[in-house]
């Protein structure tokens, strides 16, 4: 779990708790890091730290920063930032609830941020959207400081549920045409990851869709590299639940690598770029920034190592079994010249 402070001086490696090496000929300066393989670690300067709080579940930072303006952080892995995170909610939303022929009522698990209940919400057809998030601190955090979701809140069609999405979904006797996981990556310790589950998507998930209802979930890095993590044992497990399965990824600049996404249905997947284009002109309200009919075609056109890998996966994700994503962050003020 990540921390953040502010020193003069040097990390030496050991977190923020670890000893500080001052520099002579120093610039002050204010840096966000984070942990994301062993040996591999990414930051950027920041302006200033807007917030840092901890809630019954989980950590949580808002960071202005300079490269990617405001940054949101829980339990040290950064969730989403202000210049790109059109990137990952367009890409969330958007292509399960346009290759649905008429999606009304949608189901996010997690997404307490506001910005995946924005996209749905933009969406003509929909009626209800049952937004269900875990940690109520972190959903009125994000009320308050993320100005650009505001009116998603607002939206009469919005149903907020506190609670646990698991539970959520077995105590309710209504079906969805669109489930959303929006959910934390699958973090070792971390509240999410039985959430990834076969018994999970085939049990609580798969019951609670109408007929060729779709479900998709976000699905951890995927990389060249760090498609193995989680990326490519999600994709395996759905195979083994739904018909269709469909893995896509874009690259998001503020993650420092291609992130992954993965949609399923017992119904096929059959619109073209032409197809999704025609949808997204009378469906969807605005215009989208990203994703079109063929950014979608290309998104889930995977590389040819990719494809490999995904094709050769024989790791089905149980509670038992688990894999998790590496890392943490740290944000800690820095004295260099």
């Amino acid at each position: 779990m990540g921390d953040i402070s502010c020193s003069n001086g040097i990390s030496n490696g050991n977190g923020v708790h670890g000893k500080e090496l001052p520099l002579n000929g120093y610039r002050k300066s204010c840096w966000y890091e984070e942990e994301i393989e062993e040996n591999l670690r990414w930051s950027f300067a920041l302006n200033s730290i807007l917030h840092t709080g901890a809630t019954q579940y989980q950590d949580i930072a808002l960071l202005d920063t300079k490269p990617f303006g405001k940054a949101l952080v829980i339990d040290g892995k950064l969730q989403s930032a202000e210049t790109d995170e059109f990137i990952y909610h367009e890409s969330l939303v958007h292509p399960a609830l346009l290759h649905h022929s008429n999606p009304r009522t949608i189901f996010i698990m997690g997404g307490g941020e506001g910005s995946t209940a924005r996209e749905i919400l933009r969406h003509k057809t929909v009626e209800k959207v049952i937004m269900c998030d875990i940690d109520e601190e972190v959903v009125d955090f994000c009320k308050s400081y993320l100005i650009v979701n505001r009116e998603a809140f607002c939206d009469p069609r919005l149903d907020l549920i506190i609670n646990d999405a698991r539970a959520e979904l077995e105590s309710r006797e209504e079906a969805y045409d669109v489930i959303i996981g929006d959910l934390a990556d699958p973090i070792e310790g971390g509240p999410c990851y039985k959430l990834y589950t076969k018994s999970f998507y085939e049990f609580t998930v798969k019951p609670r869709l109408n007929q060729g209802g779709i479900f998709v979930t976000q699905a951890g890095p995927a990389g060249i590299f760090s498609h193995t993590e989680v990326f490519s044992c999600i994709y395996n497990t759905l195979r083994q639940v739904f018909k269709y399965v469909v893995p896509y990824s874009a690259h998001i600049p503020s993650f420092a690598d291609t992130w992954g996404w993965v949609m399923a249905s017992d119904s096929p997947f059959v619109l073209n770029a032409d197809e999704l284009d025609l949808r997204m002109k009378h469906k969807i309200k605005g215009e989208n920034r990203y994703l079109d009919g063929k950014t979608f075609s290309s998104a889930s056109t995977l590389s040819k190592a990719v494809r490999n890998s995904l094709d050769n996966e024989t790791h089905v994700y149980t509670e038992g079994t688990a894999r998790f994503i590496y890392g943490h962050g740290s944000a800690y003020k820095n004295n260099h010249g």
